[in-house]
């Protein structure tokens, strides 16, 4: 579509005080791959500031680019080419409105991180139990707009499943008011998830009506060495079958990745003189009147009758138990400092995972020199595979390899009922791996969406659809 670009005559037309000045730090995502450009940098205060900015940008025909934290991995917060389009930051709106704590209910707006959100819920006796690496820096809209995962999808649920009502500015600059405060409301079209998910090209998420948890009365967090995939997985159900609805997260760390952390960050305490092969990572959190550290010590010992597990350790501390978490946490550093050739957001169902698993090593062993390093959230069916160059080579050797070696693990995860994309979204770095194996109906409904409510194309585009 032929848009124009962000300029002074548009600025004219905005809320007095609204600008930001262009920086990098607007135009920049994570991983280096994208490098954004913009005309103008707008940072809106309050709801009716952010239709007016929509507005403007709807007469002049000027794309808008979402903006929350910034954390984003797949592209979705930069735009990279075409007319330089309008940058719409939530940075201004932090508000937390309200927290009904009897109602395990919160209001906040888009600009809170997720540590805000975490932290308000605590202070009201309340968990808000969507937990991801970046939570200090990722923001509420951005979350939900990319229907975020995390370490707690196995019991909670994502992004998705924590939100009962949205705020938010369509493309015609209209307000949507949904925020609700209810469970159940059955009446008509959910456009609150279609928003959620929607990575900003449907509408701008201003506002949020958070469901909250109780917390736990006891928890526990353990490491236990498990023989490879599948004896991780017949752990966890065993775990489940024990403590039903009690596991809050399982994790799968591999050898290789931990190898890494060793290797460049030698300071960060690892708890087996001898680091395995696999491992996971469980934390459970249990009512009153049950002791998580029984529980974990009682599923050891079973995991170890049933030839499940060779080793583990439970912690002692709350602080043993952060370093657990920590050493999980810090693996992405690890995987940093050696350098990726090419990463892969995947999620299987999970009887196929310990298949793909050995599948895949097989497979890109034919196509050369690498390493593997598969972590992540075994309890959701979610892992990171990531390939790393051969001891003594540099990822840059393997430059005219990368997409097909991410093409070839795709294939295998979507010839296995899996997604090329299980919790980061599809951004600008999977649009073309979306239109490769969408299913078509499911795409063309996407499409007519899209048109219906943003037949200008203005919001986010480049985005998740191909333009």
């Amino acid at each position: 579509m032929g848009w124009n670009a962000a300029d002074k005559s548009l600025a004219a037309r905005l809320p007095e005080g609204v600008l930001r000045e262009v920086s990098p730090a607007y135009l920049e995502e994570p991983r280096g791959r994208y490098h954004g450009h913009a005309g103008l940098i707008a940072a809106p205060r309050d709801v009716e500031e952010v239709a007016a900015v929509v507005r403007a940008c709807a007469v002049a025909n000027v794309a808008i680019v979402p903006r929350g934290g910034g954390t984003g991995l797949v592209g979705g917060q930069v735009m990279t080419d075409g007319p330089a389009p309008l940058v719409l930051s939530m940075e201004r709106m932090t508000a937390i409105r309200q927290v009904y704590a009897e109602e395990s209910v919160m209001l906040a707006e888009s600009g809170v991180t997720l540590q805000q959100a975490r932290d308000a819920a605590a202070e009201a006796g309340r968990l808000f139990p969507l937990s991801l690496a970046s939570q200090g820096t990722a923001q509420i809209g951005g979350v939900l707009s990319t229907n975020a995962g995390g370490v707690n999808v196995l019991r909670y649920g994502n992004a998705r499943a924590q939100c009962l009502g949205l705020e938010a500015v369509l493309p015609s600059g209209e307000i949507l008011r949904d925020l609700k405060r209810l469970r159940k409301d059955n009446t008509g079209y959910d456009l609150r998830d279609l928003l959620i998910g929607a990575e900003g090209t449907l509408g701008i998420i201003t506002a949020a009506s958070l469901a909250l948890a109780a917390n736990p009365a006891e928890s526990g967090v353990a490491l236990m060495v498990v023989e490879d995939p599948m004896a991780a997985l017949r752990l966890l159900a065993l775990a489940q079958t024990r403590m039903a609805g009690g596991v809050s997260a399982f994790e799968l760390l591999s050898g290789q990745g931990l190898q890494f952390l060793a290797e460049h960050f030698p300071q960060i305490r690892q708890p087996f003189a001898e680091i395995p092969e696999w491992q996971v990572l469980i934390e459970v959190g249990l009512p009153a009147g049950l002791q998580a550290q029984d529980a974990l010590e009682g599923l050891f010992m079973a995991g170890m009758e049933a030839g499940l597990v060779s080793d583990g350790v439970i912690a002692q501390s709350g602080q043993q138990a952060a370093d657990f978490w920590g050493l999980r946490e810090h693996i992405p550093l690890g995987n940093r400092a050696v350098g990726a050739i090419a990463s892969h957001d995947i999620s299987l169902p999970l009887s196929e995972i310990p298949s793909f698993i050995a599948d895949a090593r097989d497979m890109l062993a034919a196509q050369g020199d690498m390493r593997i390093n598969c972590f992540g959230h075994l309890g959701d069916g979610n892992l990171h595979y990531n390939l790393y160059p051969a001891q003594g080579r540099h990822r840059d050797e393997y430059d005219e390899q990368r997409h097909h070696l991410s093409r070839l693990v795709h294939e295998m995860v979507v010839a296995r009922g899996g997604s090329f994309s299980a919790e980061h979204g599809v951004g600008r770095l999977k649009v073309d791996d979306l239109a490769r194996w969408g299913d078509p109906g499911r795409l063309g409904a996407m499409r007519a969406i899209k048109q219906a409510l943003d037949p200008q194309g203005i919001m986010n585009p480049g985005a998740v659809l191909a333009l």
